[in-house]
């Protein structure tokens, strides 16, 4: 695939995640459409959304509920397209903020997605051994120490990983999930004891050139924040595609907010 193809891939797949069209990505100006469940949407999402922002760097698209229409194209207007941008900046958070609360809702997660630019992504090296690994091997490794690669809560999504062993031990692992027909997600965990030595780059790297085989498109998401995963992106070869912003219930925020067990 080329890197329009894959542009175009995943314009179409975030168009049906937010009940859009691919064209309505694209425009010169914000734009507010009402979510909707989807046969077609990344399997994991829970629809629909509350309110749901994508900008693929020109404007914005909002995906709310009836409710939020008139409060979330006013905050749409703060920022006409080619500034859109400052619709995630934490000022303007704060202001949408304020438009969810009474609705018993809060901003819960925001971050960049990256495709691949398949002119630089190569096969890049570690000094550790790797094996190919399929959902029969996963089965031992839902564990804390690899709950980027693997997804405990949807199994069955996970099809294929890459692992790096020191000896019999695994000390590195990136595996992807079939989040949709088109798309693989990448994650990627490197034990401690392992890491700024290649081994994340040696796997993430060669799945993505996997996956490309296989004609699907492999995508990698990270938090702004986690610095460490948005290097490790851009030393494979992606690219940022886009940005996403998702609200959720005030209860669901405050479950995620308990301290872990343990």
């Amino acid at each position: 695939m080329t890197n329009k193809e894959l542009f175009r891939l995943a314009l179409a797949q975030s168009a049906e995640d937010l009940n859009c069209t691919p064209d309505d990505l694209t425009a010169q100006d914000n734009r507010l459409v009402f979510s909707a469940a989807n046969d077609g949407a990344r399997r994991y999402l829970k629809l629909p959304f509350d309110c749901d922002l994508v900008s693929y760097g020109g404007n914005v698209v909002a995906s709310v509920s009836p409710a939020l229409e008139e409060d979330v194209r006013r905050y749409l207007d703060l920022y006409p397209a080619g500034h859109s941008y400052r619709l995630f900046e934490t000022p303007s958070i704060h202001l949408l903020s304020d438009i969810l609360e009474p609705r018993g809702l809060k901003v819960c997660f925001m971050a960049e997605y990256f495709l691949p630019d398949v002119e630089n992504l190569w096969a890049m090296d570690c000094s550790y051994r790797m094996r190919w690994l399929g959902p029969e091997d996963f089965r031992e490794l839902y564990r804390p120490e690899w709950s980027n690669a693997l997804c405990a809560d949807r199994k069955h999504l996970d099809v294929l990983g890459l692992g790096a062993y020191d000896g019999e031990d695994l000390i590195g692992l990136a595996a992807c999930s079939a989040d949709c027909d088109t798309m693989w997600q990448i994650g990627v965990d490197v034990l401690p004891a392992y890491r700024r030595q290649g081994v994340a780059s040696a796997l993430t790297s060669r799945l993505a050139l996997e996956i490309l085989k296989l004609d699907r498109v492999p995508f990698y998401c990270a938090a702004w924040s986690n610095i460490r995963s948005v290097r490790n992106a851009i030393r494979c070869g992606f690219r940022p595609a886009w940005v996403e912003l998702t609200a959720k219930s005030a209860a669901y925020v405050a479950e995620l907010n308990q301290p872990e067990k343990g």
